[in-house]
């Protein structure tokens, strides 16, 4: 195949640029699936994790030995952040995704590295740095113009705080689960933590339908059918292969650098499948959000009188 025969630099480029826009992807596929038959937020997060559960059962067979090695701690701090992560931020990121646009969902979710070190300065004692300050105004200037685009467009004000309101719930359960993971994977490894995380999700997103559903509501059109499997696939397994795979081949700084084209990529995708309108505004919004990320990660340098230029460092944006 041609790709085998790039360079390791170029093949982890186009790979990390795949995994941004296999992530960017998930709310299309929620939008698609919304306007293809009447379907539920906690039924479409259901066949989701349906679909994704025999690739992670298929991990974690392959890591059957390690798994005996688990203490009632470990298994504790996995169900606390598999609640939290493709659990608790999913089903609110697909409730909010009911009343705004994908657009603005992709940029209020890509905050989450600002809260986390909100969470660090509010629970953990931390200090506000001039830095995280900066980044904090410039991710929420923003939201600010990409908030006011939607609403500008809706018929139905309400309905777009709501939504907005359910994204940042989901975009702070992501952000503590992020906190969380950190000392997770230390304990346990990467592959090993990420598969048990989201099979902790899929139990509890199973059993949450399971409690409001009969079993027959998962017999959706085979469009909402295909839209779910896309994106267990498409945007729940792949991308995390393919981003691995690129941070082997040019690092993890560059690679969640690259990742940060996802708020543009959303809203390219948005206007291009979704009809979604793109105003100046909204792109300048996306504009000063990735900035955002890109300050709070330290992979923007800025100049304050008397300081030294900040340095850069590797961490997931």
């Amino acid at each position: 195949m041609p790709w085998k025969h790039l360079p390791a630099e170029r093949l982890g480029i186009a790979l990390a640029v795949l995994a941004a826009a296999g992530f960017s992807l998930k709310a299309i596929f929620v939008k698609l699936a919304y306007a293809a038959a009447p379907v539920d937020a906690i039924t479409l997060l259901a066949l989701r994790m349906g679909f994704t559960l025999p690739v992670i059962l298929w991990v974690l067979a392959a890591d059957r030995h390690g798994l005996r090695a688990l203490g009632r701690r470990d298994w504790g701090l996995l169900a606390a952040l598999g609640l939290l992560g493709y659990y608790g931020a999913s089903i609110l990121d697909f409730l909010g995704l009911q009343y705004i646009s994908a657009g603005l969902e992709r940029l209020i979710l890509f905050t989450y590295p600002t809260l986390t070190v909100l969470i660090g300065v509010l629970a953990l004692g931390k200090r506000l740095e001039r830095r995280q300050l900066a980044a904090l105004g410039l991710s929420y200037a923003g939201i600010a113009l990409a908030f006011a685009h939607d609403l500008r467009l809706s018929a139905d004000g309400g309905a777009v705080v709501l939504g907005a309101a359910l994204v940042f719930g989901s975009a702070l359960s992501y952000a503590l689960y992020s906190a969380g993971a950190e000392v997770a994977i230390r304990r346990l490894g990467a592959v090993r933590f990420s598969a048990l995380a989201i099979l902790v999700s899929t139990l509890a997103t199973q059993a949450h339908f399971v409690a409001v559903h009969p079993l027959e509501a998962l017999a959706q059109p085979p469009a909402v059918l295909g839209y779910a499997a896309a994106m267990a696939l498409v945007s729940t397994v792949l991308p995390v292969f393919w981003q691995s795979a690129a941070m082997q081949r040019i690092g993890a700084a560059r690679a969640v650098l690259i990742g940060n084209l996802g708020p543009i990529l959303t809203l390219f995708f948005g206007w291009w499948l979704l009809g979604e309108a793109v105003s100046a505004a909204q792109l300048a919004g996306a504009g000063l959000v990735v900035a955002g990320v890109l300050v709070v990660t330290g992979r923007v340098a800025l100049r304050w009188p008397g300081r030294r230029p900040a340095g850069s460092r590797d961490g997931a944006g």
